[in-house]
């Protein structure tokens, strides 16, 4: 059975579109606060949606995954974002199911096509700030 990407509006978070995430080697993105309609369709394609105590500025979430491809980014007018997306963006993402097969652990992920940023954050990495007053 062909199963159909969906649209899903989401908070964006831990966003590795242009780079590989260093953990799963792949591109890919948690789709966060998901409303009930997301949620509902989502596990109606079989895909698991979760929540995690110890994040709970993520609500219920996926991670949208691209084994081979970096995930398209582009805003509202449909041209490419080129910075990093940081967390608290926001956005709706094209969801594609696959099926997948990983050492006999069988299910249905959440493959992504395109991103598009409706609310962005830019990241920057937090430097910590020079208190040169106590240096030896």
């Amino acid at each position: 059975m062909e199963l159909k990407p969906i649209k899903v509006k989401a908070d964006i978070m831990w966003a590795n579109t242009a780079e590989r995430n260093v953990k799963s080697g792949k591109y890919q993105v948690d789709l966060c606060n998901l409303s009930k309609n997301a949620i509902q369709a989502l596990e109606d394609m079989g895909i698991s949606v979760r929540t995690n105590p110890k994040y709970d500025d993520k609500g219920f979430f996926v991670t949208a995954k691209s084994a081979n491809y970096p995930i398209p980014v582009v805003d509202e007018n449909g041209a490419p974002i080129n910075v990093k997306i940081g967390n608290g963006s926001k956005g709706v993402a094209l969801i594609k199911p696959y099926q997948y097969n990983n050492a006999g652990n069988k299910g249905i992920g959440a493959g992504i096509n395109k991103l598009i940023v409706t609310d962005l954050i830019e990241y920057t990495k937090d430097e910590p700030a020079e208190d040169l007053t106590e240096a030896l």
